[in-house]
């Protein structure tokens, strides 16, 4: 009797036949890497038999608890596996091979508990990967030799085999249980998971790779390497994987690294690309996928938010960081507005730490409303992020800090929102001198949020001063423009000895949107707005602002009787501004 006699141990239950077992040990002991003409023709004569003996063989392994025990009861399990796995004879054979795959993947631990099982893990992963993607071994040489078959092809073949079990083996979960005694598949998908590691950049594991990233959670042993989740990431940062939509937004719900990645690189493509516009922003950010995904799922809202919020804390008046914010936060809600109200999830999670009394008025699009709601929406609006500063303030006085968190809250939402500011700046255009003060404090709020280094009080004075002069160019005095109206503007956008300058950006939307929305005839406006911005080097950043109000009117917050008019005249305005070459937005 051979020495492999002790592969069923007296103790093992009777389903195995001995003999059966002891001649098939011998079988691939004889036979090889089937390297000779009678080996070849001896294995090919017998596969039907051994396909028959593989299948009881995996049943058997299925009714063990463990891979110890199996080790325990079949000793030389691993080395009959072993010598089959690298007969290309048996590999080639379909059922053949699954059935081998299936053995392996059914003694893969999940969670190794001891040595036996820590290196079947390890023995198990070589092999599987070697036979995927090895291409200079004696099973490979064998194979062209004898049967005419390239290396490439075979083992392509070999890979879409081990993808195709895999694939089968993930979807099953512990609802496919046939008895409590059986041990939990869900196990698999971590297993698949390592072996999927070295193969990520190859396209045939594509749909693995995606499977494994979309199957639903429903057991704790469903987990995924975590060096899957950053081989994978890795790969498709580097574009050398291709995955679809829904793929991608599983990777960013499974690897928080991968999810920070993306936002940061897209953050950092927008904001270095030279000559971005509003429009440029939206166009990015959609294929970015990153708004999509943070509607469908809250929790990559709030890390992608949270980025954006240290963002504009690090370059609060950056100019380009203030529409990236508010460009994201317009493509996320209308990817929200897609779902609801299949989703069901509230704004309150998606914004937990906003004041919840200025949560809806914000969100609302002014496209929503009746235009003749928006003054006293925006009065409201005003007055209740007033009483805000306010309770900040006094708690100041009293060495709190809570107030300035809600305010500063408030802000950002106020940021991400701000096409009511938008909106504010187009009514400030025919509003009087006694509908002016609700509106412009948000303005300058807006601009100011607070009064440590920003001064806001006295900017809002300088807001006041250059309303006043805008008004009287656009709507009071004929030409010729007066000299002294002009400088005042000049000054406006410049730094003022002993006083805070007023931001650059408040003064440019007030022109912009005067020389938008006023209504005298084209040449006057144009003619104020290039020689304001020509002098003041701001040409570029005027044309973003412009930029800006067209996006917001395409959305509809125009009234129709007007809107071909105001796009004449943006239209126009643009033609003036863009024979200057454009700054970032």
């Amino acid at each position: 009797m051979s020495q492999l006699q002790p592969l069923i141990q007296p103790q093992a239950e009777p389903l195995l036949d001995v003999q059966e077992m002891q001649f098939w040990l011998e079988k691939a002991v004889a036979w090889g890497q089937a390297d000779s003409p009678d080996t070849q023709k001896d294995t090919c004569l017998y596969l039907s038999r051994l396909r028959a003996f593989l299948q009881l063989l995996l049943t058997h392994i299925n009714k063990m608890s463990s891979t110890a025990e199996t080790m325990r009861r079949l000793p030389f399990l691993g080395q009959f596996l072993g010598r089959i796995c690298w007969n290309p004879y048996v590999t080639a054979d379909a059922a053949s091979s699954r059935l081998l795959f299936q053995s392996l993947w059914s003694l893969y631990s999940e969670h190794p508990s001891n040595a036996v099982e820590r290196k079947a893990n390890q023995w198990i992963r070589k092999v599987l990967c070697q036979l995927a993607t090895e291409e200079d071994d004696t099973t490979t040489q064998a194979l062209v030799k004898h049967m005419g078959v390239p290396p490439k092809e075979y083992h392509l073949k070999i890979l879409r085999k081990m993808v195709a079990l895999l694939l089968e083996k993930i979807g099953k979960g512990c609802s496919y249980l046939v008895n409590s005694n059986q041990r939990c598949s869900c196990g698999s998908v971590l297993a698949a998971s390592e072996a999927c590691v070295p193969l990520v950049t190859y396209p045939e594991a594509a749909p693995l790779i995606g499977a494994l990233l979309q199957r639903p959670v429903t057991c704790v042993r469903a987990a995924l390497s975590q060096d899957f989740l950053d081989a994978v990431s890795a790969a498709y940062s580097s574009q050398r994987l291709s995955l679809e939509e829904q793929a991608v937004v599983s990777l960013w719900c499974h690897s928080l690294p991968s999810l920070e990645g993306a936002a940061l690189s897209l953050l950092e493509s927008v904001l270095t690309n030279t000559g971005s516009t509003p429009h440029n922003f939206e166009q990015q950010l959609t294929q970015s996928m990153l708004p999509k995904a943070c509607a469908q799922h809250c929790s990559v809202f709030l890390v992608v938010n949270d980025i954006l919020r240290s963002l504009l804390k690090q370059a609060e008046g950056n100019k380009c960081v203030l529409s990236l914010i508010q460009t994201f936060t317009s493509c996320f809600l209308r990817e929200l507005a897609l779902l609801q109200p299949q989703k069901g999830v509230s704004l309150k999670a998606f914004f937990p730490n906003t004041p919840q009394n200025l949560l809806v008025p914000l969100l609302t699009q002014p496209s929503e409303m009746p235009q003749e709601a928006w003054k006293d929406h925006l009065n409201w609006l005003s007055g209740s992020l007033q009483r805000l500063t306010e309770e900040e303030e006094e708690e100041d006085e009293d060495g709190g800090t809570r107030g300035q968190c809600v305010v500063f809250e408030a802000w950002f939402l106020l940021v991400q929102c701000a096409h009511w500011v938008q909106v504010a700046v187009q009514l400030l255009v025919m509003a009087g001198p006694e509908d002016c003060g609700p509106l412009l404090w948000l303005l300058t709020f807006y601009h100011h949020p607070t009064n440590r280094g920003h001064h806001r009080t006295q900017q809002l004075v300088n807001a006041k001063e250059a309303w006043d002069c805008l008004r009287s160019l656009f709507l009071l005095l004929a030409p010729p423009l007066p000299p002294d109206r002009l400088q005042s503007l000049f000054e406006l956008l410049s730094p003022r000895p002993q006083q805070p300058c007023l931001a650059p950006l408040l003064v440019l939307s007030l022109l912009v949107n005067f020389a938008v929305f006023s209504q005298k005839s084209l040449s006057e406006p144009t003619e104020i707005l290039w020689t304001v911005v020509e002098r003041s080097g701001l040409v570029g950043e005027a044309a973003c602002v412009l930029s800006s109000v067209e996006l917001r009117l395409n959305g509809g917050s125009c009234s129709s009787s007007d809107a071909n008019r105001v796009q004449l005249r943006i239209k126009a305005l643009q033609n003036i501004l863009t024979h200057t070459h454009m700054e970032p937005c």
